[in-house]
């Protein structure tokens, strides 16, 4: 079976406020969709976000990376293996993005490849067990960086919507003093966790870290640049400290936890390049999904990935963390009709065959780049 046509759409989404944290600020968040189809008129939707903010692929080149499957036959190869594949789950496919060098752009092809496929076997009556996962994915609140009582007053909005883990930007403002106002607000029995997405330098976040230690801190996501600094901040405090940007790959991971640095990561589709890396990344460094502040498509296939990784743990005793996925909340519009809904601070995955995710179309021209 061919691939009747591959459509490459870059497109933005605005915040419903600035996206304030230590890298900067954004107004809105450019992404790629990738829409495939088969010559039956089913699709696939998969998309990319470019992180060339924190020295990753461009949009541009992103762009042409997809554009250039048009041309390829390596999609319709794996299409052809895994339709008829009685073993496909998420997470196991042969095609590995070998035609594409970019992360992202290898996880949009992957993703719309699986979303593809269900389909198809949807449509044959056979049924795609992960796709019927019945359980949502529990979510943590992201607030972004402000004046504390700001800060705040928006953790108390979330709260009033079911979230009880509460992630906090820190790196741009006043960090204790956000981190304090949100413990008042919140009380103790809610989960805090903080973020510096490496901006800290080291002598900093062991004086930050020190004086968050009484405000009982989940754990310290990605708090310096290099690995090998966390590893020594790891001994100058008692709050665990997770990995994100420096964890990219399975090699990461392990070296990750060669050198003692994190107990466990966050993971992004985007930044890893797919499933099949992540749940490499699964296996060695224990995981949580965050978004890169992603689209409908990007969300989706995040959740996927969760209920995955919550069957296939390898340690069932571990514990369990909110994910990062409830993003979606923060942006001012859609270009779905149908996505995941966020309710009681729970993620729901849509209930269609494949990723279930449909574009509204009037939506995604009005946003079209």
């Amino acid at each position: 079976m061919r691939l009747a046509s591959v459509e490459v759409i870059p497109y933005a989404l605005p915040f419903a406020a600035p996206y304030v944290t230590a890298r900067g600020e954004l107004e809105e968040r450019e992404l790629v969709l990738l829409r495939i189809r088969d010559e039956d008129g089913l699709t696939g939707l998969g998309e990319a976000v470019p992180l060339s903010l924190r020295g990753g692929a461009t949009l541009e080149h992103v762009v042409k990376e997809l554009g250039a499957l048009d041309e390829s036959s390596a999609l319709d190869r794996a299409i052809r293996t895994l339709a008829g594949d009685d073993s496909f789950e998420p997470g196991g496919e042969r095609f590995e993005g070998e035609e594409l060098v970019s992360a992202p752009a290898r996880c949009a092809a992957l993703m719309a490849l699986r979303d593809l496929c269900e389909r198809q076997r949807h449509a044959r009556g056979e049924v795609v067990g992960a796709n019927h996962d019945p359980n949502p994915v529990a979510c943590n609140a992201t607030l972004v960086s402000g004046a504390p009582g700001a800060v705040a007053e928006d953790a108390l909005h979330w709260a009033a919507r079911g979230f009880t883990t509460f992630k906090l930007k820190l790196g741009a403002g006043e960090d204790v003093a956000q981190v304090r106002a949100v413990r008042e607000a919140v009380g103790t029995e809610a989960a805090i966790r903080v973020d510096a997405n490496g901006a800290w330098p080291l002598h900093t976040a062991g004086r930050v870290l020190k004086e968050l230690e009484p405000y009982g801190i989940e754990f310290a996501e990605q708090p310096v640049a290099e690995v090998e600094e966390a590893a020594e901040l790891a001994w100058q405090t008692t709050i665990p400290l997770a990995g994100d940007e420096s964890v990219g790959s399975a090699h990461d991971a392990e070296r990750a936890i060669l050198l003692g640095a994190f107990r466990l990561t966050g993971v992004k589709l985007s930044k890893v390049g797919g499933m099949p890396e992540a749940m490499r990344i699964a296996d060695i460094l224990h995981p949580y999904v965050t978004s890169a502040l992603d689209g409908p498509v990007g969300i989706a296939a995040g959740a996927r990935l969760a209920q995955t990784i919550a069957r296939e743990a390898a340690n069932p005793f571990a514990p369990r963390f909110a994910h990062g996925l409830a993003t979606q909340r923060l942006f001012a519009g859609s270009i779905a009709a149908v996505e995941c809904e966020l309710r009681d601070g729970m993620l729901h995955p849509p209930p269609g065959p494949g990723l279930g995710v449909e574009i509204d179309e009037d939506a995604l021209q009005g946003r079209r780049l």
